[in-house]
């Protein structure tokens, strides 16, 4: 098996936060999390960053989206979109579509916003269009997961969820931990039952 991506954009660290617990429950189903980030973006002309971030993930290439099992993505929330950074990359993987390359590979989606009604839901199904558009196979949380019932902070069925609070600066709550982690274990038990069943080429 190969590695499942965990591809996320986070501005104030939340995303991050999330992408590191949904990449512990990609671990705990026994394969390979992949952490890559993306770079800010410019609104004045196409920004020069260095091919290394200072802190965090590395940044994604197209060949960690073409190799990988599965993919969860992540956004912090943009008037109900995923933000900028995020979508600029996601426009620039055309080669992918017309190859063909992420067809039929599972894919999850995970946000964060600074208000419990700021656009959750809006943003993570923002994510899943152009995963959609790529043939990639949805998921998201079903409700055996019993904080979907309980929680006062983020989670969805859509996917997992972090409510950041009005200064960004609120941690992931139990209930939040717990979905980012259930997340990533869904999506690494079904990249396995995926490959498990796909006769190789």
């Amino acid at each position: 098996m190969s590695y499942v991506l965990v591809l996320y954009y986070s501005r104030h660290g939340s995303t991050r936060a999330m992408a590191r617990q949904i990449a512990l429950g990609i671990e705990s189903a026994g394969l390979e999390a992949r952490l890559r980030s993306v770079p800010e973006v410019s609104a004045v002309c196409e920004a020069v960053a260095p091919k290394v971030p200072d802190a965090g993930a590395p940044y994604a290439s197209e060949d960690d989206l073409r190799h990988c099992a599965g993919l969860a993505l992540g956004s912090p929330t943009r008037f109900g979109n995923m933000a900028a950074p995020l979508k600029h990359f996601i426009d620039g993987t055309s080669p992918l579509w017309l190859s063909g390359a992420l067809i039929g590979k599972p894919a999850a989606v995970f946000g964060s916003t600074s208000s419990l009604h700021g656009g959750q839901e809006s943003t993570l199904l923002s994510m899943m269009l152009p995963l959609l558009h790529q043939g990639m196979i949805v998921l998201g949380l079903p409700y055996s997961e019993a904080d979907l019932l309980s929680t006062r902070s983020g989670g969805t069925p859509y996917g997992a969820s972090h409510l950041a609070g009005p200064d960004s600066d609120l941690p992931l709550s139990e209930e939040e931990t717990r979905l980012c982690r259930a997340l990533g274990k869904r999506l690494a038990q079904t990249a396995t039952q995926l490959a498990a069943t796909t006769p190789s080429a």
